[in-house]
């Protein structure tokens, strides 16, 4: 079994928000999987679906981000699912607006979800996937541009990214992390070939 977690906050006020573009990958791939039904379990919407034979959880972790590992722990616990076959979908303000990549582990790099999710599973080799959602003004709190919206002009580049995120997803359940990255970060390294995991 699979789970792949988008990290955000709950509740309107946030769905929007930089930090929420992780739900929104979850959404995409609801949407794509004809999700229908979300259950509350381990402090988290979740469902399961199957995708080919392999079954699949996705969730959203309801305890804000900050406690996000006490949801992925949880549900990681429950379903015995190894940390290999854990992705983490997350925003990263290092990253150019829209660029993808993924890792399969490494520090949590100053973000408060993936810093508890690595803290309560106990390892750092977390399988992740970050979307860029920009720096913005340096002289700018950063929660206070992660909390924020975006611009009218960011939203098809965010909305495409978003989709992109949910087909590196998919990749990984059926292929693993190691073909996402070749994938998905060879992409974005022809664009731009400074690395920065």
């Amino acid at each position: 079994m699979k789970l792949v977690v988008g990290l955000g906050n709950p509740g309107a006020k946030y769905h929007d928000t930089r930090h929420n573009v992780g739900f929104r990958v979850i959404d995409a791939l609801a949407r794509r999987w004809s999700v229908d039904q979300w259950r509350e379990q381990h402090q988290a919407l979740v469902a399961k679906v199957r995708q080919g034979d392999e079954p699949v959880l996705v969730a959203k972790p309801m305890t804000f981000m900050n406690l996000s590992g006490d949801a992925v722990a949880g549900l990681a616990g429950f379903y015995k699912v190894a940390v290999p076959d854990v992705l983490v979908v997350l925003d990263e303000v290092a990253l150019p607006l829209g660029r993808l990549r993924a890792g399969r582990g490494g520090s949590h790099g100053g973000h408060n979800g993936l810093k508890s999710v690595i803290a309560r599973l106990g390892t750092s080799d977390v399988p992740r996937l970050r979307i860029g959602v920009g720096r913005g003004d340096g002289r700018r709190e950063l929660a206070d541009h992660v909390l924020g919206t975006f611009a009218a002009e960011e939203r098809d580049e965010v909305e495409a990214a978003v989709l992109r995120a949910a087909e590196a997803s998919v990749m990984f359940v059926t292929d693993g992390i190691e073909r996402v990255m070749n994938v998905f970060n060879a992409a974005n390294d022809k664009q731009d070939p400074s690395p920065v995991e």
